[in-house]
């Protein structure tokens, strides 16, 4: 009976220890600006997770972004990630990302540092927001630029929105 109770404690053990996160609050990244950010600190509100690009058809999108975080920034934190996966479409180092996109677009909601949003580097929360037995709601593929995932403010997620649809649009305002 010990024999199987040790074993049995083991296993949970390992399970623990090695588990995958499945709560987007274990999470963090690296802003901009070098700054570790911790997920955690936005409980309370919806996040939008943009992967975002410079030189693409969608980067106009900013705009609109912009808007969302002027128009809504108490209910909801926008993150954009920069990402140069989809025809190296942002080039740029971090501080030319955040010049372009001050200048360009106003933009002052948060921007992480540049990550991969797919593949074997795929950075956690895109495991996380692509993976539905980590996020408990489904399985996804980053498809391109400006794909948008939306959490609730208790870090479930709630929905993926496809890189077309534009930051101000009734789809996705409605799930705000």
């Amino acid at each position: 009976m010990s024999k199987v109770f040790t074993t049995l404690l083991a296993f949970l053990l390992v399970l623990t220890t090695f588990g995958q996160n499945t709560n987007i609050y274990d999470y963090q990244f690296t802003d901009i600006d070098g700054n570790e950010v911790k997920i955690e600190q936005f409980r309370g509100k919806k996040i939008l997770f943009i992967n975002v690009a410079s030189k693409c058809g969608f980067t106009p999108q900013y705009e609109g972004l912009q808007e969302l975080h002027e128009k809504y920034g108490e209910k909801v934190v926008l993150i954009g990630f920069p990402c140069n996966q989809f025809m190296k479409q942002e080039p740029g180092s971090e501080d030319d990302i955040k010049a372009f996109c001050q200048k360009n677009y106003g933009v002052e909601f948060l921007m992480a540092s540049k990550i991969d949003v797919k593949g074997k580097n795929q950075h956690p929360i895109y495991q996380w927001l692509t993976t539905k037995e980590l996020n408990q709601k489904e399985d996804s593929k980053v498809s391109w630029n400006f794909q948008k995932y939306l959490v609730d403010e208790q870090g479930n997620y709630i929905q993926m929105f496809k890189p077309g649809v534009k930051p101000m649009s009734e789809e996705l305002l409605n799930s705000l």
